[in-house]
């Protein structure tokens, strides 16, 4: 599990997480909402070490993020960013094969080509294995550095909003590889998203951000409410059954003062 006790972030004496105490279950596919500003991307940064806590502490399946040293952190838990900066000649196949390294210190075995393999399938992008990153569309790398993440093969998955750039196939398509790994190999996944429907239809448990702070989190049918959404994102949503999946929709009837409020 995740286990995070009196978690704080500030820049220039503002937060940007506010004392959040929280307890994620091992397993399963947690999704963090919320708007622009709430706080999401940093509290994901915090439990993954990218970015170091003011205050409070993140055990991740028993290990102090803060003093668990790097490499042994890497073999439990995998973190994509939101912006990923790597050198542009390298093909998809070396950029996935970056995920073994924890695990092969550099020196491919028989079972990382096996699991290389298997997340280029997964992520649909064996016939663009050899091609470079600077040949790629937005959405093709995001998807090969999602593979990178999966190829790690670690516990714990980390990802901030995987699905920007993506088309909607393939973000459906993400999100239910994600589920998949979490459900029948027992990975935890947290995963940032702007989609309330993906994050409602795909999540075991979801976090609702607003203002640095935890609105709501628990099952989707608790959070996923016309009132408490509107409460969060401040203009009115409605939350719907269609054909067993829950879809949310919002109306812009309200004046230009209201909506900047």
């Amino acid at each position: 599990m995740i286990e995070i006790k009196g978690l704080s972030k500030a820049y220039d004496g503002t937060p940007v997480v506010d004392d959040v105490t929280l307890t994620l279950p091992r397993g399963g596919v947690t999704g963090i909402i919320g708007p622009n500003g709430a706080g999401k991307s940093t509290l994901l940064g915090l439990i993954s070490r990218l970015l170091a806590a003011d205050t409070g502490t993140v055990r991740v399946g028993g290990l102090d993020v803060a003093r668990t040293p790097g490499e042994e952190l890497s073999r439990h838990m995998s973190v994509l960013k939101q912006d990923n900066h790597v050198a542009t000649r390298l093909t998809v196949r070396d950029l996935v094969g970056f995920g073994r390294f924890p695990h092969s210190r550099g020196r491919l075995g028989p079972e990382d080509h096996t699991h290389i393999e298997s997340a280029l399938a997964h992520l649909e992008l064996g016939a663009l294995a050899e091609r470079h990153l600077d040949e790629l569309s937005g959405g093709q790398r995001q998807r090969a550095f999602v593979a990178m993440a999966l190829c790690q093969d670690t516990d714990y998955m980390l990802f901030d909003e995987p699905l920007a750039s993506l088309d909607i196939r393939h973000a459906v398509s993400m999100m239910h590889l994600l589920r998949k790994a979490a459900r029948e190999n027992g990975k935890t996944v947290v995963i940032v998203l702007h989609d309330i429907n993906l994050a409602a239809n795909f999540s075991d448990t979801i976090i609702a951000m607003k203002d640095a702070r935890v609105a709501c989190h628990g099952a989707p049918e608790a959070v996923i409410t016309g009132e408490r959404l509107s409460a969060i994102y401040g203009l009115p949503i409605e939350v719907h059954r269609v054909s067993g999946q829950l879809v949310t929709t919002y109306s812009m009837a309200q004046d230009s003062d209201t909506l900047r409020a």
